[in-house]
């Protein structure tokens, strides 16, 4: 049996654009695409390329209320309308201005990251779907939040336990911005185990994901976070990463593996504090890799997400289609692309390397042995915190709900 591989791609996705000066820009996806062809993935006789088309509005309002989804279809038609509150909803100036056809534009993305689902689990043939676009992991019942109108995951998920109500998912989160709107919205349901590794919310948007944030009820047990310090470097994460979610994903063991690919734990973030290069993003790859074989019953579900420099989500996004298609790149750029890059993003640092090996975080800890030291016990903690509760939580979670 062939393990096929599907991408979710439109040029459409342009039409998700809160404008010039926001961190999100479209551009990413423009990037991204152009390098993965340049790569020449897209010969790989593997992989397909999808065309999506929008949700519809029944498969939003498994998540959304119609309340709010029937605000974002009226300030998509017209921004200026004055008859509703658009600030209640969590729209307007700030992180997630109004433009005409935002509602066309993230129902495109929910049908994109559906249909990434549908692909998955309905195509024995078919073991990973990724739609890069999607991830807009903040967005809450009744509001948008932190660049994300509607929660394309969340209408993914809901979609697929419409089709199979007792589907078991896990939904792992690598964002640098802790994964809350999926948590929330699925913080009661022990079908869905949220897991989600980023920057503590002590010092980050949207400030939630604590490692008492386990859940509740019939939930309870199923949610799991890993808060982490400012600064944490590749070698610190890749240890745990790898230590922690086989572990997880084991105890689990899921019908599907949904994964969030936010890459904004780039040391250069403009947006964050953390110290991971491309190159740590190469060794997640090859663990969700094998997790989704081992574990997941090879099915795996892949979005996009954070990360807000144009030369760098392109190339970890690119890294990741290649593991899912069992492709072990060079590690040299195309010209043709550098020299887009030159011109579509010239305040940019210009990469020449597909993964970058910055060591500016080992250094500094190197330099500040007090700080690494610190660094080292607080992910011996999170490692211990897994053994001693997060694993059993899951396994005495299935005593409670079967």
């Amino acid at each position: 049996m062939i393990d096929k591989v599907s991408l979710l791609y439109t040029d459409k996705y342009q039409t998700y654009n809160f404008g010039a000066q926001h961190p999100l820009r479209p551009l990413r996806l423009k990037l991204t695409y152009s390098l993965m062809e340049k790569l020449n993935l897209f010969k790989n006789e593997r992989l397909t390329i999808k065309e999506p088309i929008m949700a519809t509005q029944e498969q939003i309002e498994r998540v959304h209320s119609s309340d709010y989804v029937s605000v974002v279809k009226r300030l998509s038609i017209n921004p200026e309308d004055r008859i509703v509150k658009p600030y209640v909803y969590g729209l307007g100036p700030g992180d997630n201005p109004i433009f005409p056809g935002m509602y066309e534009a993230s129902a495109l993305v929910c049908g994109a990251s559906i249909l990434a689902a549908d692909l998955v689990w309905n195509d024995d043939e078919m073991m990973v779907a990724f739609n890069p676009a999607g991830g807009l992991h903040h967005a809450q019942k009744n509001k948008a939040s932190g660049f994300c109108i509607f929660n394309d995951i969340a209408v993914a998920i809901h979609h697929l336990k419409h089709i199979k109500k007792d589907i078991r998912i896990a939904y792992l989160d690598i964002d640098c911005h802790h994964g809350d709107g999926v948590q929330w919205l699925f913080y009661d349901d022990p079908n869905v185990l949220k897991v989600s590794f980023h920057e503590s919310g002590k010092f980050l948007f949207p400030g939630s994901g604590n490692t008492n944030e386990i859940g509740e009820g019939r939930g309870k047990g199923f949610s799991i976070n890993f808060p982490l310090l400012p600064g944490t470097s590749n070698r610190m994460f890749v240890k745990l990463f790898r230590y922690c979610v086989p572990r997880i994903l084991e105890a689990y063991s899921p019908d599907l593996l949904f994964t969030q690919l936010g890459v904004d734990m780039h040391f250069n973030d403009p947006l964050t504090q953390m110290g991971l290069s491309i190159a740590a993003y190469k060794d997640i790859a090859q663990t969700l890799y094998t997790c989704n074989h081992d574990y997941c019953n090879n099915k795996w579900v892949a979005v996009g997400g954070g990360g807000y420099l144009m030369t760098v989500v392109p190339r970890a996004w690119s890294i990741f289609l290649a593991r899912m298609l069992d492709i072990n790149l060079p590690n040299e750029l195309p010209e043709e692309w550098i020299q887009e890059v030159k011109k579509e993003v010239p305040y940019e640092e210009t990469p020449y390397q597909l993964w970058d090996r910055d060591d500016r975080s080992e250094v500094q800890l190197l330099s500040h042995p007090e700080i690494a030291k610190k660094m080292i016990d607080y992910n011996n903690d999170l490692k211990k915190l897994c053994d001693e509760k997060y694993v059993p939580n899951i396994l005495n979670g299935f005593k409670l709900t079967s």
